[in-house]
């Protein structure tokens, strides 16, 4: 609510109606005596409402109405004394929510459409119930059906980029009887123009303080350094300009690099095989904490053809050749109207408002093995990159080049290039169509499909099986493996085999996994470089090196890929499989399955709509602030009744900018609104919050009220019969309690045995900087931390976190570790084989815990600790709840998350 506060006794503002004598305190007296006293004086026609419902449009006035004000300042006093009495309308301040009426609307469509992907039965549905409880006070819901929703969204101007099609047909020698399928078949492609696609990236508001449109060269101030983090500081793109400004009609040019991505997925096996090849398409200039924050900066442009035959031509050798270049003449067609842009500089519009001249060029393609093996031309098992032999992987080769290539195509036997060289003469790659593109360079780092699932699962994890006579996967019934499973088992799996199998194996596994954080890293440096190749040669010393795998062998590039392409925690697979969700699996389940490629296209573009209306809308300030006032105060306008006088009923004279503080809780990414804490998400992204690190107790706490202190942080127990400091003492079985509160304060305040009673809470938000993890835009990360007797109705849940202890120290030596409730403190030591930090609980000399109270502030974040197993086998009746209980030392885990990797370092 609104209130209206007087500040002043003092009387200088007078009524301007003529007569009239009165005197008022504020500008908000005066509208409040000109609404009340002299409404029949501000007279003019009834505006009618923006909005659909009925009851807005249909309700009139008798007589004279009062002049509908401007809420937000419509009067201003200015320091002469002086009124300001400014124009409703002609104001200056966009607030058009076309096609949509009002901000209602469009909130109830994103949400709809966008966030819950709603199927046409399931809107019609909602509706028709929504318009059941609206049909008694003669009123219609803000949309009939899915058709007039979908009419809506269609209507929006922003983010139209229309759909298009080609078809492409074999035209080579066809045998004279029976013809193969895949001859006859004609192959559709659908695209959208990724011109237009680039120039309304260019333009995104989103992106106007995270774009680069020069590359650069950085490097640290002390020790010089060079750094490596987004892809416009890698020296690929320095190499391009160098190449391109040869020419000097290209200088002042802004490069813009195109990055490209493509793969499989398949929506549906049990209802057949349903299968979309999807093609995806990102600008260089970005930055890596778009990316990750997937604010549009990654968008799917196409779904190229997949050839079908019969199962007896599968093998032919000419059906494989010609879904190669299939897949070559798709792409040469789809980025065909880029190629000008190449060539010649052209005029676009960028996100902050300038124009400039920007010249296109092909970048990196971000795909898996198989994918790389098509692109390069190159036969399976061989390397893309380099020319080592597929039976020496290890020993590397030099690297490929188009120029290289070309040059054997036209002087070798398409034979020996098969044998010698692993190149397939008779395909074309679509880069020979472009300017200053080489394909085999071209080829980005893949962590997912390399390291994560490639090396780890595919590699290490089926020899310790034949070691150790494992599960393949502990825990799961099934064997197929998503990348989510894979990065799960990556991080507990080195306890588990400790002890199991031989010392140089989990040494591998720990090579790896820091070779895997390592490369993910946000910021990669000189320095880090070096600790990625000393990584790789302890992996190396673990490992048996007649085996010879491609995932294993592009390990050796990553040292010459991020220096080309700066960290690689942007070009991941893993960000254009995460799109498949939205863009390809969503759309299609909402479907009818009926021709679902036309359905997934066009909820694509309705998608993009909205997003495009998300933009606008926000870089005009028109989604700020509650839905629900903006709703009535588009009511009370149409009415043209004083906003003012429904929200000063009642007032208690506080302070209006308290008021709207409260107002705008709801927007506080630190505040947790959920009064059933098991429903709460513990891990979650933040966006448009740039802090180091903040910590918040839950809003909402438990029946006992709390010293004036809430920074304590002794969310410990949902017990509602204590309600003193004596009494929590006593439900928690803490006597000491009083002491460490004693204790407390006086390290904070120097203050004296004056607490009474406490506020109890079971969560706390920490929201810090973690921008190789799923992040914001600001690459903000927030997690909570639970202290509850009972979680989802089950046993205790107390987490365990780090807190800082010493500033003189650097990262994990700066830090503690403690449980929630039973704060414990531990002594370093380093376990050689897993490379992880071991803790124990402390205890007093009577064998009691020793525990504490801590300031909020000085938590970092969650700790994740794994028991120490030993070489015994974990009995089948332990329940996770007991294991802080039960074990007597544990691994502080600095693989569960990039961010903890970098503090327990």
């Amino acid at each position: 609510m609104y209130y209206m506060t007087f500040y002043s006794d003092a009387r200088h503002i007078q009524c301007s109606y003529p007569g009239c004598k009165h005197w008022l305190k504020s500008v908000s007296g005066l509208k409040v005596h000109q609404n009340l006293a002299h409404s029949h004086s501000f007279t003019h026609s009834a505006q009618s409402s923006c909005t659909q419902c009925a009851s807005v449009e249909e309700l009139q006035y008798e007589g004279d109405t009062p002049r509908c004000t401007n809420t937000d300042a419509v009067l201003q006093e200015s320091k002469s004394g002086l009124i300001h009495d400014y124009h409703d309308f002609l104001t200056g301040n966009s607030n058009n929510w076309t096609p949509y009426h009002n901000q209602l609307e469009f909130e109830c469509a994103k949400f709809m459409y966008s966030k819950n992907q709603m199927s046409a039965g399931d809107i019609d549905k909602i509706l028709h119930l929504w318009g059941v409880t609206l049909a008694v006070h003669n009123d219609n819901p803000l949309f009939a059906d899915h058709r007039d929703l979908y009419k809506t969204i269609d209507a929006t101007p922003l983010g139209d980029v229309a759909w298009q099609s080609f078809s492409l047909q074999y035209n080579g020698d066809k045998p004279a009887r029976q013809c193969p399928l895949w001859m006859e078949q004609s192959h559709e492609v659908w695209f959208q123009d990724p011109h237009t696609v680039v120039k309304n990236m260019l333009t995104n508001l989103d992106f106007k303080h995270s774009i680069d449109y020069t590359p650069y060269h950085e490097f640290e101030e002390k020790g010089e350094q060079c750094r490596y983090k987004d892809f416009m500081s890698g020296d690929w793109a320095w190499q391009q300009v160098d190449q391109i400004v040869q020419d000097p009609e290209m200088h002042g040019a802004a490069f813009v690099p195109i990055i490209v991505g493509s793969n499989k997925t398949t929506v549906s096996v049990a209802t057949g095989q349903n299968d979309y090849y999807s093609l995806y398409l990102s600008i260089g200039n970005v930055h890596n904490n778009i990316w990750h924050s997937h604010h549009n900066a990654l968008a799917l442009i196409g779904f190229l053809a997949i050839p079908k035959t019969e199962k007896k031509n599968a093998d032919d050798a000419r059906y494989h050749k010609f879904k190669k270049q299939l897949f070559h003449s798709s792409l040469s067609k789809i980025f065909a109207t880029l190629k000008p842009g190449m060539i010649t500089p052209e005029v676009a519009c960028c996100s902050d408002g300038h124009y400039r001249h920007v010249l296109y060029g092909l970048g990196p393609y971000i795909a898996n093995y198989e994918e790389q093996v098509v692109l390069a031309c190159i036969v399976k098992d061989w390397c893309g990159r380099c020319l080592a032999f597929p039976s020496t992987l290890d020993d590397r080769g030099i690297s490929r080049s188009h120029e290289h290539t070309d040059a054997l195509v036209d002087s070798v036997d398409f034979g020996v290039l098969w044998d010698e060289y692993g190149i397939i003469g008779e395909l074309v790659p679509f880069t020979n169509n472009f300017p200053h593109a080489n394909i085999h360079e071209l080829l980005a780092p893949n962590i997912l499909h390399q390291l994560i699932k490639g090396t780890f699962k595919d590699h290490l994890i089926k020899r310790v099986c034949q070691i150790a006579a494992a599960p393949s996967f502990p825990g799961r019934g099934f064997s197929q493996w998503t990348g989510d499973d894979s990065k799960a088992l990556m991080k507990v799996y080195i306890p588990a085999i400790e002890g199991h199998v031989p010392d140089d194996m989990v040494q591998a596994f720990r090579s790896l996994l820091e070779f895997c954080y390592i490369a993910h890293a946000n910021v990669v440096t000189d320095e880090t470089l070096v600790q990625l190749r000393d990584a790789l040669r302890h992996f190396h010393i673990g490992v048996c090196f007649d085996i010879s795998l491609p995932c294993q062998h592009s390990l050796t590039h990553y040292e010459l890929l991020i220096r080309m392409f700066g960290a690689p925690n942007g070009l991941c697979l893993s960000i254009t499989e995460s799109k498949h969700i939205k863009a390809v699996k969503e759309p299609w389940q909402r479907s009818n399955r009926y021709n679902a490629l036309c359905q997934i296209l066009l909820t694509n573009q309705h998608l993009d709509k909205i997003a495009a209306s998300i933009v606008d809308f926000t870089a005009c300030g028109m989604l700020k602030g509650s839905c629900t006032f903006s709703y009535f105060n588009s009511f009370f306008h149409s009415l043209n009744f004083p906003v003012e006088n429904q929200f000063a009923v009642g007032s208690d004279n506080r302070d209006s900018e308290v008021q709207q503080n409260n107002m705008d809780e709801e927007n506080n990414p630190f505040t947790i609104e959920s009064d059933d804490f098991d429903d709460v998400e513990d891990q979650g992204i933040v966006d448009d919050v740039d802090v180091i690190a903040d910590v918040q107790l839950a809003r909402t706490f438990h029946a006992y009220q709390t010293f004036q202190w809430c920074f304590s942080l002794m969310q410990y127990s949902e017990c509602k019969c204590a309600h003193t400091v004596s009494g929590l003492a006593d439900k928690l079985q803490v006597p000491s309690l009083p002491t460490l509160i004693c204790l407390f304060l006086y390290d904070q305040i120097y203050a004296d045995d004056h607490h009474s009673s406490a506020d109890v809470f079971n969560l706390a938000a920490v929201t810090f900087i973690a921008p190789s993890d799923p992040s914001g835009i600001t690459g903000m990360r927030c997690e909570h931390l639970r202290a509850v007797p009972s979680w989802r109705n089950g046993p205790g849940r107390f987490d365990c976190a780090f807190i800082n202890t010493d500033d003189r120290q650097d990262r994990i030596l700066s830090m503690d570790v403690v449980q929630i409730f039973c704060f414990f403190s531990f002594t370093f030591t380093n376990n050689e084989a897993t490379g992880m930090y071991m803790v124990a609980p402390s205890f007093g000399k009577d064998g009691s815990p020793n525990m504490s109270i801590i300031h909020i502030d000085s938590i970092v974040r969650g700790a994740h600790l794994l028991p120490i197993f030993g070489t015994q086998f974990v009995p089948w009746d332990l329940r996770f709840h007991h294991s802080l209980d039960i074990f007597r030392g544990f691994y502080i885990n600095r693989f569960i998350d990039h961010h903890s990797f970098e503090l327990a370092s």
